[in-house]
């Protein structure tokens, strides 16, 4: 594995990124809507009961954690969409670029993003709703980077879906990490879950972890039963997403690039 590779792909994709009007709304503009939105909207609810602020702090905070995750995935899935799209696959293989180096590329990408997107999300809440959704950041750091993990596998799994099956799953790229949010409990506790739900939120790595984000902000304290359980979790799902995405760049080698694309 070259640095030199790695760093030739992220200025790649981060030369699309300042170039791309549409990458750039989804980096500020939507996490401000959901800012703005969901803040507001708990808010009122928070009104009409007795623990107003810490209703507003779980929604807040879920939807800055969130974006660490979905920024983890979507710079492996849009990514290579926009290659597949661009038929762009066959000239960056044709250089000595390796596998290795092109996820590793895009796991910096997704951890680089996060921490800007995050940080400006950050801000926002501090400006709107005077929360400082960092102010217990050491015992955070754990569970972004858990966040980030989750956010890897699924970028994993949805690429090597759409480098399987084309573009007739690029919404994938999009959409299928949301299928984990109602089971991560982003935004209210797992108890609130219906018993089914609960059972497969005891799979969803991230439940773990907005849980134990809950228990920092309100106890100042971290499970790290939670956070051993998540990690755990989310080592197996990206040893297998790892695998299926291999599997799935061997199919488009054998097929040859040029006829994928």
């Amino acid at each position: 594995m070259q640095f030199h590779r790695i760093w030739g792909v992220i200025l790649r994709y981060n030369y699309l990124f300042k170039h791309s009007l549409d990458r750039q709304v989804d980096a500020f503009y939507w996490p401000t809507v959901d800012l703005v939105l969901w803040g507001i909207t708990s808010t009122y609810i928070a009104s009409q009961g007795p623990n107003a602020n810490l209703a507003v702090l779980m929604v807040v905070s879920g939807i800055v954690l969130w974006i660490v995750l979905w920024r983890g995935q979507y710079e492996f899935t849009v990514n290579i969409l926009e290659d597949v799209w661009n038929k762009n696959l066959i000239n960056m293989f044709v250089s000595p670029l390796k596998l290795s180096e092109w996820i590793a590329a895009f796991s910096t990408l997704g951890f680089v993003k996060a921490i800007i997107s995050t940080g400006f999300a950050s801000l926002i809440a501090l400006l709107l709703y005077h929360i400082k959704i960092f102010a217990n950041g050491l015992l955070l750091l754990p569970l972004l980077f858990l966040l980030l993990m989750t956010g890897w596998w699924v970028g994993l799994f949805v690429g090597g879906m759409i480098m399987r099956f084309g573009t007739k799953v690029q919404n994938f790229a999009w959409s299928m990490v949301f299928i984990i949010a109602p089971f991560s409990a982003v935004y209210y506790p797992l108890t609130a879950l219906p018993n089914w739900a609960q059972k497969i939120a005891f799979i969803v790595p991230s439940s773990y972890v907005f849980e134990a984000a809950r228990q920092v902000f309100v106890e100042n304290m971290l499970d790290w039963n939670k956070v051993i359980i998540a990690f755990s979790l989310n080592i197996l799902y990206l040893v297998l997403a790892l695998m299926f995405f291999k599997s799935s760049f061997k199919k488009v080698l054998d097929r040859g690039l040029v006829k994928f694309q």
